[in-house]
């Protein structure tokens, strides 16, 4: 893949992104209460095949992380500015529900300034094609209910997000073009984040280092792997592990919300009640935004650019092999390959000592293969849950239309509800975890181990 193209590729979404007209978000009370989402604690883990347990043992060490500060983060006072700063030479004002702009230097513009905390190299943060918010986040996002939308295709990915017994869908068709969607779900301030490049949607909680945060693009990447940066300092933070690297906040640390990658007529199905992020953020409808701008990307072994990359990829797996990456805050790391689970649609482990269960039901098409998003390869829905209902810990096997546990035959959908039997109506409590390409996992979780271990599958 030439430079031209990937220069031709940034144009395209920058020119997309100037179009769009996307207004800060209306007013919203600040929670008082922090909403935490779910955490495991650190063990050893283990992997089992449908039926038997068995042992994980990690695989061959990996090269060295970038630099890093061990440092321990405490969050800077708040000194709030009403004019732009001098080194502030880029952004968006911060919305209307965050903590204000502040008075400090800005990563964006200056990543190099020496009073700055650096716990990426600089010069590994690298131009994407897009100035800073050439590709626009979605800041005052709107939605429609499941039963207003027709324009989606059954098969086409939505990013799937519940908090507080509020969930939403957002389609990919429509994250491919902004990225970033600063929003409040289940009255905690969020923001949902996709980054084409290494295939990963993740929901973080806003609220960090005493701020209430809100994110742009930074038209930057690491390691192909999209950057981001807080309207209220301008520091940069990596998309992948929701860290500030470089800036007057490096060290803060974002939480995450469990988030799924789901065929959108899966997710009608189990949530008719649930809403929709339409395209009238910018005027332009949902059948507008199903064109692609990354054809081919899901199937060609090549990124996009070696130029992204200031360092070795992990040689253990392909690139762009799909993997299912779990994590703990600890650092540990299990990577499951896609085709082993694909194989086998239903895989039980124990991690982080959690009986968890991560299946794959076909039906949901890979955003970035064909012209349209609804006209990619087959990938399926993905899902990690924990296996216990109360204490008591289940075991699952494929079965039409989803997944049936074998204690007491219940049929489970791909999004962890149980549609039929004993528990229908029971939700399985969902797993933070990435679906997403081997680069960029093995790029943020150097020691993880892989299911399996051999290269042949």
């Amino acid at each position: 893949m030439t430079s031209r193209f990937i220069i031709a590729t940034g144009l395209l979404l920058a020119v997309f992104g100037a179009a769009c007209s996307s207004s800060d978000s209306e007013t919203q009370s600040q929670p008082t209460t922090q909403s935490q989402p779910a955490t495991q604690q650190t063990n050893s883990p283990s992997a089992t095949d449908s039926k038997s347990p068995v042992a994980i043992t990690p695989t061959s060490s990996t090269p060295t992380s970038p630099a890093t500060t061990s440092t321990i983060f405490v969050a800077p006072e708040i000194v709030c500015s009403e004019e732009v700063s001098a080194s502030q030479i880029w952004g968006r004002d911060p919305l209307s529900d965050s903590t204000c702009r502040e008075d400090v230097p800005s990563a964006l513009s200056d990543p190099n300034n020496p009073r700055f905390q650096k716990l990426v190299e600089p010069a590994s943060i690298r131009s994407g094609g897009p100035t800073p918010d050439g590709i626009p986040s979605i800041d005052n996002p709107r939605f429609a209910d499941v039963s207003e939308v027709e324009e989606l295709d059954e098969a086409e990915p939505v990013v799937a997000v519940s908090i507080n017994g509020e969930a939403r869908a957002y389609p990919i068709r429509i994250l491919t073009r902004h990225e970033l969607v600063n929003d409040t779900l289940g009255g905690v301030p969020v923001t949902i984040s996709y980054c084409p490049l290494c295939n990963s949607a993740v929901t973080y909680d806003r609220r960090a280092a005493n701020r209430v945060l809100d994110f742009g693009t930074s038209g930057s990447l690491y390691q192909s792997s999209l950057v981001m940066y807080d309207r209220q300092t301008q520091s940069l933070w990596t998309h992948y592990d929701g860290k500030a690297v470089i800036g007057h906040l490096a060290g803060a640390q974002l939480d995450f919300f469990p988030t799924q990658i789901i065929a959108w007529g899966e997710w009608q199905q189990d949530n008719p009640e649930s809403q929709v992020l339409t395209g009238e953020i910018d005027g332009r409808s949902l059948e507008v935004y199903g064109s692609n701008p990354y054809v081919g990307y899901e199937t060609s072994s090549n990124l996009l650019s070696p130029g992204f990359q200031s360092e070795p990829i992990d040689e253990r797996l392909a690139p762009k092999e799909r993997v299912i990456g779990l994590r703990t805050p600890e650092g540990e790391a299990v990577a499951i390959r896609h085709a082993y689970l694909r194989e086998a649609q239903v895989i039980e482990l124990s991690f982080a000592g959690l009986p968890l269960v991560v299946w794959n039901l076909p039906g949901a098409t890979s955003a970035i293969d064909g012209r349209f998003v609804y006209e990619g390869q087959d990938v399926g829905t993905t899902g990690v849950f924990s296996a216990l209902i109360g204490d008591i810990a289940l075991t699952f096997e494929p079965a039409e239309g989803g997944f049936r546990d074998r204690e007491t035959g219940s049929l489970w959908s791909a999004s962890g509800k149980a549609t039929d039997g004993t528990y229908e109506g029971a939700q399985l409590t969902p797993q933070e975890y990435l679906d997403t390409f081997w680069f960029a996992w093995a790029t943020f979780n150097k020691s993880t181990t892989i299911i399996p271990s051999n290269t042949d599958i």
